[in-house]
């Protein structure tokens, strides 16, 4: 049975594999043409599952950094500088925080937001100026963007950091726009430009404004700190590098990250970004999506701003700072407002609203540790869409299964987000899932129509056709090789079964007053045979009074169909026996069986008209079996079998040679044999009986009669009932008495 629904599933997937494939094409084809022209909401699926993803499976609790502190302007900090005004704070207030965070060991220090020059007085500016130039603490400022800011000069950036300035070039605007602009080789790759957006959907061109040009001087570096929010509103990705049209500028985290690691460019290549001798793996244009792997107070530790002031008016007071000694050194420190109202808040894949520092912090953390989630090559995500969308449709139109259609359908969406999940936790890759998913459910959908609204109404027409005279299941392998019936039929080498009851007239005369009784037992007769039949494959071609015609091989297209009717006529002998059995005790006439096989190539097909046709088959092969199944009579045997049957099927069954015959309106002799039994199955005497009756053919057709009725007489008296060596030994007595003519050449002649 396993091989067998092994082959059936073959040849479903042989027939099917045309369709499949072309429902696989068009379903990948309308997900992709969604996804290119962003309709479907397949971008908006896509966002929401890779949010999901990110944050369940990438999310490490209790892992903060050890390399970033977020020193925060929070409430408590808010209420406890009272004395300086409202926030902002004045900058010569930051130069205090500065000098503690120099003392405690700090790397180098960002801030978060831009130092407002409107809202500082010139000596407030130059005490922050001035504590920049005492400490010599790398600080990294950023610069904000005005679509009405005066556009600074195009000029060829260099990068120094150690270059002499002087307060007079913070006058000078070239010298402003070579401090503020950064080397960016982006081999023709389009840089992304410069927009102001007052409200979500509105860009409006925008140019850079400087900070103050004290602090320009003395700060270390700056950099871009507009946030970088995707279309729906949510920071997931940054971009590294921007443009006015003019000059080309770094995000601060960049600016920062080319210091420490000795940069003086930054270089996009293919697929790959690269800044000093660090290299990181980047999208086709440029970007990369940020590995949060948490929340801002999850990865980051937090410092309140009011700490870092107390510790430093107690040092001044000459007592300890009260801060661990450890917090601050080495680390990068980045200045931020967290109080409500005060600070910018962002949306990120992690949850509601949080501090705009998580920007900046998780940039430049990644830049730190050489890690970015990337997108797969979109040819891999039309690939896997495409894989999808034939699994899909192999899946479905193999298996045919209700119950794993509608499994198929629930999980596909929630397998490919787990193997998203595992791809953005193990590699920091994030292939499309929408896309995929959506050309997977199209081609399933494809599928199961497919399955239900075509193949239904072909397994229909074939099951009306056929199941009458097959087995169910041989109907249901018919289907599946899409074999309709044919009224024009088709040549096949096939192997044919007759049967016949002998002395069935004697049989019926005893049933002459009751008819109906004679009815029932030839119905208990043919079922039992049919049955038998249609077991071992066979189609059962017609009855013809209590004679059975079957075939093996057609319509349903067995290889081993010579072996199915040797098979077949066994079983069919086996049943009869038990019959035999049944109808003595129920006294009723015996009754015995001859069965003629015959494999030939033959002509096979539904013959008749539209309203009424039979699956049969015609040729000389069918005309040998008829005849080899009355031939048992004149050799006393009841499964004769022919010459190409048996060369089939001689590795599997035992055999006794018969005779060469030569059939009716035919030259050509044939060689016949005697089914007996499957292979290994022949009882010890009966073997010695064949050997015995092989032996007396040869004598016999050597013309030595005499020698072959010895050999023969002496068998019968061991094994007295064997049909076969009492008709060959009334053959050798008869051509005792009558010598056969000079040109006899061994071969019995089939009249009938």
């Amino acid at each position: 049975m396993a091989s067998e629904r092994t082959a059936m599933l073959e040849r479903r997937l042989r027939h099917q594999l045309p369709r499949m494939v072309l429902i696989a094409a068009v379903a990948t084809g309308v997900a992709t043409a969604l996804w290119l022209l962003g309709g479907g909401g397949v971008r908006g699926l896509e966002r929401l599952l890779y949010d999901s993803a990110l944050s369940r499976f990438t999310q490490q609790r209790r892992v903060q950094s050890n390399q970033l502190v977020v020193v925060s302007v929070d409430q408590p900090s808010l209420e406890g500088v009272r004395d300086v005004g409202p926030y902002p704070w004045p900058a010569s207030l930051w130069g205090r925080v500065v000098r503690e965070l120099s003392r405690q060991g700090a790397r180098a220090v960002l801030f978060d937001g831009v130092l407002d020059p409107d809202s500082d007085t010139p000596e407030d500016t130059q005490a922050f100026a001035q504590a920049l130039r005492d400490t010599g603490l790398p600080v990294y400022l950023g610069m904000r963007l005005h679509p009405s800011a005066v556009p600074l000069p195009q000029v060829t950036p260099t990068h120094d950091p150690r270059a002499p300035r002087t307060a007079e070039d913070g006058e000078d605007p070239t010298w402003v726009a070579r401090r503020l602009a950064f080397p960016v080789r982006h081999e023709g790759r389009a840089l992304p430009e410069l927009e102001f957006q007052p409200i979500p959907g509105l860009r409006v061109p925008s140019h850079v404004v400087p900070p103050a040009a004290s602090l320009l001087v003395e700060a270390k570096g700056v950099g871009l700190v507009e946030r970088e929010r995707d279309g729906d509103g949510i920071l997931r990705r940054t971009r590294f590098a921007y443009t006015d049209g003019h000059n080309t500028y770094v995000t601060l985290p960049v600016a920062v990250a080319a210091d420490l690691f000795g940069a003086t460019e930054l270089v996009f290549s293919g697929r790959t970004m690269r800044l000093g001798e660090r290299t990181f793996d980047v999208n086709p244009d440029g970007s990369a999506e940020l590995d949060f792997r948490g929340s801002l107070h999850q990865r980051f530790p937090l410092l309140p701003a009011l700490s870092v002031l107390e510790a430093a008016a107690l040092r001044e007071a000459g007592k300890p700072s009260g801060l661990e000694p450890e917090l601050l050194r080495g680390k990068v420190v980045l200045v931020s407002a967290l109080a409500l109202g005060e600070g910018d808040y962002q949306l990120t894949p992690f949850g509601g609203a949080t501090p705009g520092v998580i920007q900046q912090a998780t940039v430049l953390e990644n830049l730190l540790v050489g890690r970015f989630v990337t997108e797969t090559p979109f040819w891999m995500s039309l690939l896997l869409a495409l894989s999808l969308a034939l699994l899909s449709t192999v899946v479905l139109m193999m298996a045919r299964e209700p119950t794993l259609e509608v499994a198929w359908l629930l999980g596909l969406v929630p397998v490919l987000y787990l193997g998203v999940g595992l791809s953005l936790a193990w590699a920091r890759v994030h292939p499309l899932v929408a896309m995929p998913a959506l050309a997977g459910l199209l081609a399933s959908l494809g599928a199961l129509a497919s399955n239900h609204l075509f193949a239904r109404r072909e397994a229909n027409f074939i099951r009306q056709a056929f199941n009458r005279y097959m087995e169910p299941q041989l109907i249901e392998q018919m289907i599946e090789q899409e074999e309709l019936p044919r009224l024009d039929g088709e040549e096949r080498e096939i192997s044919a079964f007759f049967s016949d009851v002998r002395g069935f007239s004697t049989f019926s005369e005893r049933f002459r007053d009751d008819p109906r009784a004679l009815v029932s037992v030839l119905n208990q007769y043919l079922t039992r045979v049919s049955s038998a039949l249609v077991r071992e494959g066979g189609c059962l071609d017609k009855y013809i009074g209590d004679a059975v015609v079957c075939l093996f091989g057609a319509p349903t297209g067995h290889t081993d169909h010579a072996l199915r009717a040797c098979q077949g006529a066994l079983a069919v002998q086996a049943e009869v026996a038990r019959l035999r059995v049944k109808f003595r005790a129920e006294g009723l006439p015996d009754v015995y069986t001859r069965i003629g096989i015959n494999t030939a190539r033959l002509f096979v097909g539904n013959f008749g008209s539209e309203q009424l046709f039979d699956y049969t088959a015609m040729g000389d092969g069918m005309n040998l079996a008829s005849r080899l199944e009355g031939a048992n009579k004149a050799y006393g045997s009841l499964i004769m079998i022919g010459p190409r049957t048996y060369e089939l099927a001689r590795e599997h069954i035992e055999v006794r040679e018969l005779d060469r015959v030569r059939v009716a309106g035919k030259t050509e002799a044939v060689q016949v044999y005697e089914l007996l039994a499957l292979k290994g199955e022949l009882p010890a005497d009966k073997r010695e009986t064949v050997e015995r009756y092989h032996e007396a053919l040869g004598l016999y057709r050597s013309a030595r009669f005499t020698e072959a009725a010895a050999v023969l007489e002496a068998q019968l008296t061991r094994d007295f009932d064997d049909g076969p060596t009492a008709a060959l030994l009334e053959r050798c007595r008869k051509y005792e008495k009558t010598p056969p003519p000079a040109d006899w050449d061994g071969v019995t002649s089939l009249d009938k």
